[in-house]
């Protein structure tokens, strides 16, 4: 099937970030692709750049030697569509941790083509990368989990801070530290969310069941609990101090930062000998790893909280979101509100 296949989307076509419609052409489903309509919804870019890396929908049309999926299937892709398949990391299912990547947009494949992302009504991608979604399993509000789902389960998992009876910490409660906290909790952990926002203490205990509140700017409260945790997930993507996080760890208790702030941060190295801790970091997870997640968020209905958006209110969103104003990740109706003009 060589070729091209018109396709319809919303890109940014400068530095500005901003965002409007655009049809292009996608490569035509390959032998080995599935191709997908859409149900919903970091550098150097190359313009026009169609972002969106959390994405869902029921499978349209397959290449002739695909073998996992049908019409019909219901399925996403999330932040990678490929990888070099041959190196250390790709053997043992990390193709996250490829030193060659491809990602959902803005980077180029084997025959130089520019991927482009899920901000359209079709996406194709070969079937190795594909997530079978699971049945009666929401996909407008779970299609964030692709993303910020796997990107807190995986560290949970990894770095053992999913077993029955650990004390976690989430430090921030945005897009990714809420789905952090419903994950910890369905592990059976006892769950402390850790914020600079008082505000937000009756929506992490009262709705999302985190177990106990720090407020990380208050000496006193964070000095009583020092030395009670097993493990703290760290999201938050703006500069900020690690000591006082280091003092809540216990001896052998582990920092995983998953934020990505755009200074370096200054890690205290005494106190991570003294203690014998770890300080460690974790991106996204390899697909055999993401479809573990999606499997295990739909038998325990982990859910992220979202706001569902149209096409055309994306620019404004971007604007939100910049001032953090979203509880808390926005889902984009693109099957019923893109438009090429």
């Amino acid at each position: 099937m060589a070729g091209t296949v018109k396709a319809v989307g919303w890109a940014a076509r400068d530095p500005s970030g901003f965002l409007s419609p655009l049809k292009f052409a996608r490569r035509a489903t390959g032998e080995r692709d599935v191709q997908f309509k859409r149900e919903n919804e970091w550098g150097s870019a190359q313009y026009p750049l169609i972002p969106g890396h959390e994405i869902v929908g029921v499978v349209t049309e397959i290449g002739s030697n695909v073998q996992k999926f049908k019409v019909g299937d219901k399925v996403g892709v999330g932040c990678l569509v490929n990888s070099c398949r041959k190196c250390d990391q790709c053997a043992r299912n990390l193709e996250n941790y490829c030193p060659a990547p491809i990602f959902t947009y803005n980077s180029v494949l084997p025959d130089g083509s520019v991927t482009y992302g899920g901000y359209s009504d079709i996406m194709v991608a070969d079937e190795d990368f594909i997530i079978r979604w699971p049945e009666n399993f929401p996909m407008d509000k779970g299609a964030p989990l692709l993303c910020a789902g796997i990107t807190t389960y995986s560290p949970l998992k990894n770095f053992g801070l999913d077993k029955p009876g650990l004390h976690i910490a989430v430090v921030g409660l945005g897009g990714l530290g809420h789905v952090a906290v419903k994950f910890a909790k369905a592990f059976g952990t006892k769950v402390t969310v850790i914020s600079t926002s008082a505000s937000k203490k009756k929506e992490a205990i009262e709705k999302l069941g985190a177990d106990a509140f720090l407020i990380s700017s208050e000496p006193a409260e964070m000095q009583a609990a020092a030395g009670t945790l097993d493990g703290i997930i760290d999201t938050v993507s703006a500069a900020h101090p690690v000591q006082p996080l280091f003092n809540l760890l216990k001896p052998d208790g582990k920092l995983i930062v998953v934020g990505a702030p755009e200074k370096p941060l200054e890690v205290p190295v005494f106190s991570l000998i003294m203690q014998r801790r770890t300080m460690a970091g974790s991106m996204i997870g390899g697909i055999k790893e993401t479809q573990e997640m999606i499997d295990f968020a739909a038998k325990h209905n982990i859910l992220p909280d979202v706001e569902m958006i149209s096409m055309d209110y994306v620019n404004t969103a971007m604007e939100r979101l910049a001032k953090a104003d979203v509880k808390y990740r926005f889902v984009i109706d693109v099957a019923n509100t893109l438009k090429a003009e």
